[in-house]
């Protein structure tokens, strides 16, 4: 089976969600529970470098708040979180590896290095 990424970022769908996230974001960047997001999204969205990696790295991805992915997968994790999923689904990039990274390069970078790991 081929290999994709499944991204999780640590918020939840919807309106009110991305309402709040936003205003988070703006208001107190310092306390936002989500560096996958900030490391890949600015307030106008997806970050172009980012746009780039998803389209150059040749492997299917998928993006998910929290909550979709948990009632379309019935799996729980810490988030933000990377998976791997090929016969079966395993962590490629943990939280706490996430939330270490300071910029989008070494996200990318960090990305390309595992999934080179997997191959």
């Amino acid at each position: 089976m081929a290999t994709s990424l499944i991204f999780i970022y640590s918020t939840n769908s919807g309106a009110v969600g991305t309402l709040l996230d936003t205003g988070h974001k703006t208001l107190s960047p310092s306390t936002y529970k989500c560096s996958l997001c900030e490391l890949t999204q600015d307030t106008l969205g997806e970050k172009e470098r980012w746009r780039e990696f998803r389209t150059s790295i040749g492997l299917p991805m998928e993006f998910f708040h929290r909550d979709e992915f948990e009632k379309r997968y019935d799996l729980r994790f810490d988030y933000p979180v990377i998976l791997r999923k090929s016969d079966n689904i395993e962590v490629l990039l943990s939280k706490e590896r996430i939330d270490a990274i300071t910029d989008l390069d070494d996200l990318i970078e960090t990305v390309r290095e595992e999934v080179a790991k997997t191959s």
